[in-house]
């Protein structure tokens, strides 16, 4: 069989998210930016992956996140304290983009890991372009 080396991706996303990550590569001076998208909560972390180490993550599991999803949901009109909404993702990209900055990075590159640049994926980079990350 030609096939017995590696296994192949079986769902479209994994190949997608596959053939970004031949393009994509955090550096020390640009860690990667990846992002995963559950059913119910939003993470992300910046990556080197020359030394394999996380530089900052969030996610809508954190404290910190969880009180910006109430400030912001106090704003809009309805029930948008879900970790899955929108606002959630747009708080976990603002809290990124703080803890990038403690650790002394400013510019990234962006890992969509898979996903289609839409809804919580767009949200989670538009606040952390809002708080300062580039990319």
């Amino acid at each position: 069989m030609a096939t017995q080396g590696k296994k192949l991706a079986k769902t479209a996303r994994e190949r997608t998210k596959l053939r970004i990550r031949k393009k994509v590569a955090g550096t020390v001076e640009k860690p990667r930016l990846s992002i995963f998208r559950s059913s119910k909560h939003t993470y992300a972390q910046l990556i080197i992956d020359a030394d394999h180490k996380t530089v900052a993550a969030a996610s809508t599991l954190d404290k910190e996140v969880q009180a910006g999803i109430g400030k912001r949901a106090s704003a809009e009109k309805g029930d948008k304290k879900s970790s899955k909404s929108v606002l959630a993702a747009r708080a976990v990209g603002l809290v990124l983009a703080e803890r990038s900055k403690a650790a002394k990075v400013g510019t990234a590159v962006f890992d969509r890991n898979g996903f289609l640049f839409t809804g919580r994926v767009k949200a989670l980079a538009d606040g952390a372009r809002e708080g300062g990350l580039v990319f």
